[in-house]
């Protein structure tokens, strides 16, 4: 159920096959945990998930396209055990459907997401956010990120997790992907994946002194929550741009939006996320750095 990391690297490929949960009888579906990390850290990524429930919903509505879904990371996923997804459909009709799917491990209900799915129809008007004008990714930096299959490339900024690398609280990154899935449930949760990676990044960017670098160990943060949108028709190839953009941080939350662009400007997605930014607790200081949210 899951691969020690002196064993295995994390690949694109394993990913979607991560993604790609199986069925477990009416409305429910399993979904392994992945790999330990290098690092040891023992939680799962909350849009891994997100990304097993958007696929769990375009397998329970196979007539129908994910058009949003909306997470709420209400308890940390370890790797190891089993993710168990329900999904318990609300309202499902010719044009429409919607869900909630909920995953649970060892018993216990751990992230909620509500998916809505429908029939795309065609246009009575259209228009899209433009893409913003930013560099190229030949002319972006090259980030350390590492999966087999992933290129990540960030847009004037050199260390994303540095505390004296300050600028505006803002941040674009460029991905590339191999393979790029052709499965529309897939390509959407491979989309929905990387939503919540950089959110905190983007927060803690306008302040000196602060960044990611010292997550878990001087502050505590996580992801409490990310939807996304994804706009029809749903096809990429080479690179895509996440944009973020972070509105307002206080009281120990952040709140970051953002877009997903093709190369050549079309709008695939719009995401947001909050997320939780405080000091760590003394009682924290008792459990092991890489159990610690």
């Amino acid at each position: 159920m899951s691969i020690d990391s002196d064993q295995a690297e994390w690949t694109v490929e394993g990913l979607l096959d991560l993604f790609d949960v199986q069925p477990d009888g009416t409305d429910r579906f399993v979904g392994q945990t992945g790999i330990v990390g290098a690092d040891e850290r023992q939680v799962v990524e909350g849009t891994q998930v997100m990304a097993q429930a958007i696929v769990a919903a375009g397998k329970r509505f196979p007539e129908k396209s994910v058009r949003s879904a909306y997470a709420v990371f209400a308890r940390a996923v370890v790797v190891g055990p089993p993710v168990e997804l329900t999904v318990d459909v609300v309202a499902e009709g010719r044009t429409t459907a919607t869900a909630v799917v909920s995953a649970s491990q060892n018993g216990k209900r751990c992230i909620t997401v509500t998916v809505l799915a429908d029939v795309p129809s065609a246009d009575v008007i259209r228009h899209h956010l433009p893409k913003p004008d930013v560099a190229a990714p030949a002319d972006s930096h090259v980030s350390e990120m590492p999966m087999a299959g992933r290129q990540l490339r960030l847009v004037d900024v050199l260390d994303v997790n540095s505390p004296d690398e300050v600028g505006p609280p803002e941040l674009h990154a460029w991905l590339h992907y191999d393979p790029i899935p052709t499965r529309d449930e897939l390509a959407k949760a491979l989309m929905a994946y990387f939503t919540g990676h950089l959110g905190i990044s983007t927060t803690m960017r306008a302040h000196e002194g602060i960044g990611t670098a010292q997550a878990h160990l001087t502050v505590s943060t996580a992801p409490m929550t990310v939807s996304v949108s994804f706009h029809e028709p749903f096809t990429w190839d080479g690179w895509i741009l996440y944009t973020h953009e972070s509105t307002q941080v206080g009281a120990g939350m952040s709140y970051v939006r953002g877009a997903v662009h093709t190369e050549a400007g079309e709008l695939l997605a719009s995401f947001a996320q909050d997320a939780l930014i405080r000091p760590l607790r003394t009682t924290d200081t008792s459990i092991a750095a890489e159990s610690r949210l």
